[in-house]
């Protein structure tokens, strides 16, 4: 008897790819919505939905709740609206607030990738949703998926004073290149890019699969980009690599289309699931970014002028809270802070009234889970702000308010093993109670599994979601990584060994932190502080004794198919 091999994870994957271009079967949606949950088939709800932007969603327990590391999912879905460069208009915002009063229990949450997901969306519903999206310029298509994800982009293009470039048109045009695309609606995995015109980097090039930054030619003046190819977090966090390239504007959807080809095409790539995206050409098939340049010239017929010095943010915090001067004289644009990213409908739908009543009607959303109004006349900044404050979104906040991500969690992802919004909002209520006076600015992401959708890597202090037993019952737990950063000092977060019981963290945190405010030298920042110190006394520290260090058991299911925003 002749046995036949099971089809591997990435074998259904390709298969199911091959099979159809879901981009061409909306019809597909439709039909659900009007024969009910049942008549959805697995390929739809395990796969297909994603390139819509659609997951199933999770039934509030997380992984332990189901088998294979994966929880079980409830008869809702979790539906994701793209949105490039995060560039929202207040009729936007205010459909946006609208369908999740009607359709999502009045809830929505701002991703890390400038997206903004709703949650609790029956079958039923989903064509309202999609379609009332489109009556006002935007979606849900490729939000999700094996394509590419929402292309970011810095929220203040256009207005920001100390800008080199407005690269705002570039996101979308690169949107419109490769969004709906049936050139590219298979690739091996997720695919993610950013191009930015501002000095701070603040849409995270560096964990991006290509990221262009602008930069300007010290001989000829000409305003182009430097290309960094293979960036990306999950369980094995690889920061980008810089090529050796000065790409002028008229040349960069070339490179971006060139570099998503040569990921589409990299066969290689399409052979284990958790081993598909272009970060592993580096890791584990010996690309360099020599070889990468010189494939990159191959599809674009040319040579590409040598790279140019740039100057990479130092320790330049990215989250644009507050009150900024735009680079037209009376104008300022006004930051609030929405903790874990939540907003409620009526949160959403003031802020757009106020966008308009104040400025001209422009909003835009952050990589770090905030809300900014644009175009405000001066005179009339510290009046909105107090406005935003009265809803519950703050400008004056403190460092923990402003600098804590969280990823969705358990609440609603089938993948994670702790809850995390529910949890951030606690730890900094706990932080800001055990520490008043602290001021520097420190970034906390909570991710609920070891898959980095709250990008705990690039964080000054990242918490890694796990389970422990006490007292004989499984409790949501956290390890610690720490010292991550992005910019000049660039670097992976360092797990120390050290894992606690989530209702511990915000005292080990507090320890911690005590230790650097009465140790610091003049002018240490955190980030230097934990680079002085090594994991055992960092580990020592946060438990207050000597400890043992614990291990860092990583992810037991196959990595998402991107449920990081």
């Amino acid at each position: 008897m002749i046995e036949t091999s099971k089809e591997t994870k990435a074998q259904r994957a390709e298969r199911l790819k091959a099979a159809l271009n879901p981009w061409s079967a909306y019809a597909e949606i439709e039909r659900f919505a009007r024969e009910g949950w049942d008549s959805i088939p697995p390929e739809w709800l395990n796969t297909y939905f994603r390139w819509w932007g659609i997951y199933t969603q999770g039934d509030g327990v997380g992984a332990v709740g189901g088998t294979g590391g994966e929880g079980k999912a409830v008869r809702y879905l979790l539906v994701r609206i793209r949105i490039p460069n995060g560039l929202l208009t207040a009729a936007q915002t205010r459909r946006i607030a609208d369908l999740a009063e009607r359709y999502a229990r009045g809830v929505a949450d701002i991703t890390v990738r400038q997206n903004i997901q709703l949650h609790w969306v029956r079958i039923e519903d989903l064509p309202a949703v999609i379609q009332g999206l489109s009556e006002v310029g935007i979606s849900t298509l490729g939000s999700c998926g094996d394509v590419t994800r929402n292309v970011t982009g810095c929220p203040v293009a256009g207005v920001d004073a100390d800008e080199i470039v407005d690269a705002s048109p570039l996101v979308q045009a690169a949107t419109a290149m490769l969004n709906g695309s049936p050139e590219f609606y298979n690739l091996p995995r997720k695919f993610k890019v950013s191009i930015t015109g501002c000095r701070v980097w603040c849409s995270y090039p560096e964990i991006n699969d290509v990221g262009l930054t602008a930069v300007r030619h010290p001989y000829t003046g000409l305003t182009g980009f430097s290309v960094r190819v293979g960036g990306g977090l999950s369980t094995d966090p690889h920061l980008s690599r810089r090529l050796d390239a000065f790409v002028p504007w008229e040349q960069a959807l070339s490179v971006v289309k060139g570099v998503t080809e040569i990921f589409r095409d990299s066969d290689v790539l399409r052979q284990s699931r958790e081993k598909a995206r272009l970060k592993f050409l580096f890791l584990q098939h010996g690309w360099t970014a020599e070889r990468f340049t010189a494939e990159l010239e191959r599809r674009l017929g040319e040579k590409l002028e040598p790279a140019v010095p740039e100057i990479a943010p130092d320790d330049v915090y990215r989250d644009h809270v507050g009150i900024h001067p735009q680079k037209r004289d009376g104008l300022a644009y006004v930051g609030v802070a929405v903790l874990r990213g939540r907003l409620t409908s009526q949160q959403l739908r003031a802020a757009a009234g106020l966008a308009e009543r104040y400025g001209t009607g422009d909003l835009r959303a952050t990589g770090m889970q905030n809300l900014l109004v644009l175009n405000v006349p001066r005179s009339l900044a510290d009046e909105l702000a107090r406005e935003l404050e009265a809803l519950g979104l703050r400008i004056d906040a403190s460092p923990f308010w402003r600098g804590t991500i969280a990823c969705t969690g358990s609440e609603f992802c089938k993948i994670a093993l702790t809850e995390t919004k529910g949890f951030a909002h606690r730890l900094v209520a706990d932080l800001e109670s055990r520490l008043p006076g602290f001021e520097q600015h420190l970034k906390i992401h909570v991710t609920g599994c070891p898959n980095s959708c709250g990008q705990h890597w690039i964080a000054d202090l990242g918490l890694e979601g796990k389970k422990v037993k006490v007292d004989g019952r499984l409790v949501d737990a956290y390890y610690f990584c720490v010292g991550g950063a992005v910019g000049a000092h660039q670097a992976v977060a360092r797990p120390v060994g050290y894992r606690v019981a989530a209702s511990e963290v915000p005292e080990a945190i507090e320890r911690l932190l005590r230790a650097y405010l009465a140790e610091r030298g003049a002018g240490e920042n955190f980030r230097q502080y934990c680079a002085a110190h090594t994991d055992e006394e960092l580990r020592n520290i946060l438990a207050g004794e000597l400890v043992e260090a614990v291990e860092r058991d990583v992810a037991l299911a196959r990595p998402p198919h991107g449920v990081d925003g």
